[in-house]
Protein backbone atom coordinates (compact mmCIF):
# COMPACT_ATOMS: atom_id res chain seq x y z
CA UNK A 1 0.00 0.00 0.00
CA UNK A 2 3.25 2.41 0.81
CA UNK A 3 4.18 2.01 -2.24
CA UNK A 4 1.20 2.56 -3.92
CA UNK A 5 0.72 6.14 -2.09
CA UNK A 6 3.97 6.68 -3.71
CA UNK A 7 3.60 6.05 -7.01
CA UNK A 8 0.21 7.95 -6.66
CA UNK A 9 1.86 10.84 -5.13
CA UNK A 10 4.75 10.88 -8.00
CA UNK A 11 1.87 10.71 -11.03
CA UNK A 12 0.40 13.19 -9.51
CA UNK A 13 3.00 15.43 -9.01
CA UNK A 14 4.28 14.59 -12.54
CA UNK A 15 0.04 15.41 -13.99
CA UNK A 16 -0.49 18.26 -11.63
CA UNK A 17 2.74 20.36 -11.83
CA UNK A 18 2.75 21.42 -15.10
CA UNK A 19 -1.24 22.13 -15.80
CA UNK A 20 -0.72 24.11 -12.51
CA UNK A 21 2.36 26.38 -13.97
CA UNK A 22 0.21 26.12 -17.67
CA UNK A 23 -3.10 27.62 -15.93
CA UNK A 24 -1.09 30.03 -13.37
CA UNK A 25 0.60 32.15 -16.94
CA UNK A 26 -2.29 31.92 -18.54
CA UNK A 27 -4.11 33.70 -15.58
CA UNK A 28 -1.22 35.93 -15.72
CA UNK A 29 -0.94 36.79 -19.39
CA UNK A 30 -4.90 36.88 -19.62
CA UNK A 31 -5.22 39.53 -17.10
CA UNK A 32 -2.26 41.52 -18.31
CA UNK A 33 -3.20 41.85 -21.58
CA UNK A 34 -5.72 43.11 -20.84
CA UNK A 35 -4.11 46.64 -19.20
CA UNK A 36 -2.65 49.07 -21.20
CA UNK A 37 0.81 49.94 -20.41
CA UNK A 38 1.77 53.36 -19.64
CA UNK A 39 4.09 54.02 -22.68
CA UNK A 40 1.09 52.88 -25.65
CA UNK A 41 3.47 51.37 -27.18
CA UNK A 42 2.98 48.17 -29.07
CA UNK A 43 5.05 44.80 -28.81
CA UNK A 44 6.86 45.12 -31.89
CA UNK A 45 7.91 49.08 -31.00
CA UNK A 46 8.76 47.76 -27.69
CA UNK A 47 11.45 45.17 -28.72
CA UNK A 48 12.09 47.19 -31.61
CA UNK A 49 13.30 50.39 -28.91
CA UNK A 50 15.16 47.88 -26.97
CA UNK A 51 16.85 46.50 -29.64
CA UNK A 52 18.20 49.82 -30.90
CA UNK A 53 19.12 51.14 -27.51
CA UNK A 54 21.37 47.92 -27.27
CA UNK A 55 22.82 48.93 -30.86
CA UNK A 56 21.52 45.47 -31.98
CA UNK A 57 20.06 47.19 -35.31
CA UNK A 58 20.48 44.10 -37.05
CA UNK A 59 18.46 41.90 -35.36
CA UNK A 60 14.61 41.64 -37.28
CA UNK A 61 11.40 41.36 -35.14
CA UNK A 62 8.71 38.97 -37.34
CA UNK A 63 5.23 38.35 -36.51
CA UNK A 64 4.43 34.74 -36.06
CA UNK A 65 1.05 33.00 -35.45
CA UNK A 66 -0.15 31.66 -32.35
CA UNK A 67 -0.77 32.21 -28.66
CA UNK A 68 2.26 32.73 -26.86
CA UNK A 69 4.47 31.01 -29.91
CA UNK A 70 7.00 34.22 -28.94
CA UNK A 71 10.86 33.20 -29.20
CA UNK A 72 13.86 34.61 -30.49
CA UNK A 73 15.88 32.89 -33.18
CA UNK A 74 19.72 32.83 -32.74
CA UNK A 75 20.25 31.46 -36.25
CA UNK A 76 18.58 34.49 -38.01
CA UNK A 77 18.75 37.27 -35.51
CA UNK A 78 15.00 37.30 -35.46
CA UNK A 79 12.57 38.27 -32.48
CA UNK A 80 9.35 36.45 -32.95
CA UNK A 81 6.31 37.65 -31.36
CA UNK A 82 2.93 36.13 -31.55
CA UNK A 83 0.26 38.45 -33.04
CA UNK A 84 -1.75 39.83 -30.39
CA UNK A 85 1.80 40.99 -28.37
CA UNK A 86 3.23 42.17 -32.09
CA UNK A 87 0.38 44.67 -32.49
CA UNK A 88 -0.94 45.12 -28.52
CA UNK A 89 0.18 47.58 -26.38
CA UNK A 90 -0.65 46.33 -22.92
CA UNK A 91 1.60 45.19 -19.95
CA UNK A 92 1.49 41.50 -21.10
CA UNK A 93 2.94 42.36 -24.53
CA UNK A 94 5.49 44.47 -23.47
CA UNK A 95 6.70 42.37 -20.80
CA UNK A 96 7.45 39.52 -23.32
CA UNK A 97 8.53 41.41 -25.89
CA UNK A 98 11.30 42.73 -23.74
CA UNK A 99 11.97 39.06 -22.53
CA UNK A 100 12.80 37.72 -26.32
CA UNK A 101 14.80 41.09 -26.28
CA UNK A 102 16.47 39.91 -23.24
CA UNK A 103 17.63 36.64 -25.11
CA UNK A 104 19.14 38.74 -28.54
CA UNK A 105 21.03 40.74 -26.03
CA UNK A 106 22.79 37.57 -23.90
CA UNK A 107 22.90 36.31 -27.66
CA UNK A 108 24.96 39.46 -28.83
CA UNK A 109 27.33 39.50 -24.83
CA UNK A 110 27.20 35.13 -25.60
CA UNK A 111 25.87 34.52 -22.36
CA UNK A 112 27.69 31.77 -21.58
CA UNK A 113 24.62 29.05 -20.47
CA UNK A 114 23.02 30.14 -23.94
CA UNK A 115 25.96 29.22 -25.28
CA UNK A 116 26.14 25.94 -23.11
CA UNK A 117 22.10 25.34 -24.21
CA UNK A 118 23.10 25.89 -27.88
CA UNK A 119 26.01 23.59 -27.64
CA UNK A 120 23.96 20.88 -26.40
CA UNK A 121 20.60 21.17 -28.18
CA UNK A 122 21.47 18.01 -30.56
CA UNK A 123 22.53 15.56 -27.76
CA UNK A 124 19.08 16.67 -26.47
CA UNK A 125 17.00 16.08 -28.90
CA UNK A 126 18.50 12.71 -29.45
CA UNK A 127 18.07 12.08 -25.69
CA UNK A 128 14.54 12.80 -26.19
CA UNK A 129 13.43 10.77 -28.99
CA UNK A 130 15.75 7.66 -28.32
CA UNK A 131 15.98 7.63 -24.30
CA UNK A 132 11.96 6.27 -23.84
CA UNK A 133 12.78 3.83 -26.64
CA UNK A 134 16.11 2.76 -24.85
CA UNK A 135 14.37 2.42 -21.54
CA UNK A 136 11.39 0.51 -22.43
CA UNK A 137 13.41 -2.14 -24.18
CA UNK A 138 15.92 -2.38 -21.12
CA UNK A 139 12.66 -2.93 -18.48
CA UNK A 140 10.98 -5.44 -21.36
CA UNK A 141 13.72 -7.36 -21.43
CA UNK A 142 15.25 -6.98 -18.64
CA UNK A 143 18.22 -5.41 -19.53
CA UNK A 144 20.46 -3.48 -17.28
CA UNK A 145 22.72 -2.03 -20.16
CA UNK A 146 19.83 -0.90 -22.29
CA UNK A 147 18.41 0.79 -19.13
CA UNK A 148 21.82 2.61 -17.92
CA UNK A 149 22.03 3.95 -21.97
CA UNK A 150 18.35 5.10 -22.19
CA UNK A 151 19.00 6.67 -18.89
CA UNK A 152 22.16 8.73 -20.04
CA UNK A 153 20.57 9.65 -23.03
CA UNK A 154 17.53 10.94 -21.07
CA UNK A 155 20.26 13.14 -18.53
CA UNK A 156 21.05 15.08 -21.67
CA UNK A 157 17.56 16.12 -21.74
CA UNK A 158 17.25 16.62 -18.12
CA UNK A 159 20.40 18.46 -18.65
CA UNK A 160 18.77 20.81 -21.77
CA UNK A 161 15.89 21.69 -19.06
CA UNK A 162 18.42 22.83 -16.11
CA UNK A 163 20.25 24.74 -18.35
CA UNK A 164 16.98 26.70 -19.58
CA UNK A 165 16.51 27.84 -15.91
CA UNK A 166 19.03 31.06 -15.46
CA UNK A 167 18.63 31.57 -19.20
CA UNK A 168 14.92 32.19 -19.00
CA UNK A 169 15.44 33.67 -15.50
CA UNK A 170 18.15 36.04 -16.74
CA UNK A 171 16.59 36.62 -19.68
CA UNK A 172 13.69 38.00 -17.41
CA UNK A 173 16.13 40.20 -15.67
CA UNK A 174 17.31 41.76 -18.53
CA UNK A 175 13.43 42.16 -19.68
CA UNK A 176 12.63 44.30 -16.41
CA UNK A 177 15.85 46.54 -16.46
CA UNK A 178 15.53 47.44 -20.02
CA UNK A 179 11.43 48.32 -19.41
CA UNK A 180 12.66 50.37 -17.06
CA UNK A 181 15.11 52.25 -18.25
CA UNK A 182 14.28 53.09 -21.91
CA UNK A 183 11.28 54.38 -20.00
CA UNK A 184 8.70 52.00 -21.06
CA UNK A 185 7.00 51.39 -17.62
CA UNK A 186 6.27 53.31 -14.96
CA UNK A 187 7.67 52.56 -11.86
CA UNK A 188 4.47 51.58 -10.76
CA UNK A 189 4.03 49.16 -13.45
CA UNK A 190 7.04 47.11 -12.11
CA UNK A 191 5.23 45.06 -10.39
CA UNK A 192 2.62 43.99 -12.21
CA UNK A 193 4.59 43.96 -15.10
CA UNK A 194 6.95 41.49 -13.55
CA UNK A 195 4.02 38.99 -12.07
CA UNK A 196 3.33 38.42 -16.12
CA UNK A 197 7.22 36.95 -16.34
CA UNK A 198 7.47 35.24 -13.17
CA UNK A 199 4.22 32.97 -14.10
CA UNK A 200 6.14 32.26 -17.34
CA UNK A 201 9.15 31.40 -15.31
CA UNK A 202 6.98 29.06 -13.37
CA UNK A 203 6.54 26.78 -16.74
CA UNK A 204 10.05 26.38 -16.47
CA UNK A 205 10.83 25.34 -13.22
CA UNK A 206 7.89 22.81 -13.85
CA UNK A 207 9.46 21.25 -16.80
CA UNK A 208 12.22 20.56 -15.42
CA UNK A 209 11.17 19.54 -11.81
CA UNK A 210 9.13 16.87 -14.22
CA UNK A 211 12.15 15.86 -16.22
CA UNK A 212 14.21 15.58 -12.92
CA UNK A 213 11.27 12.83 -11.05
CA UNK A 214 10.99 11.17 -14.43
CA UNK A 215 15.32 10.16 -14.63
CA UNK A 216 15.22 9.99 -10.65
CA UNK A 217 12.80 6.93 -11.39
CA UNK A 218 14.71 5.43 -13.60
CA UNK A 219 17.52 5.62 -12.06
CA UNK A 220 16.24 3.83 -9.31
CA UNK A 221 14.69 0.70 -11.31
CA UNK A 222 18.08 0.22 -12.94
CA UNK A 223 19.33 0.24 -8.99
CA UNK A 224 16.71 -2.33 -8.06
CA UNK A 225 17.59 -4.12 -10.93
CA UNK A 226 21.01 -4.65 -9.77
CA UNK A 227 20.60 -5.55 -6.63
CA UNK A 228 18.39 -8.46 -7.27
Amino acid sequence: MAGMGGFLIYFAILLILPLWAQSKVKRAYKKHSKIQNSSMMTGAQVARKILDENGLFDVKIEEVRGVMSDHYDPRSKTVRLSTDNYHGQSQAASAIAAHEVGHAIQDAEEYAFLRFRHAIVPVANLGSNLSYILIIAGAIMYSANLLLTGIVFMSAAVLFQLVTLPVEYNASSRAMDQLVSTGVIRNNEYRETKKVLNAAALTYVAAAITALLELLRFVLLFVGMNEE
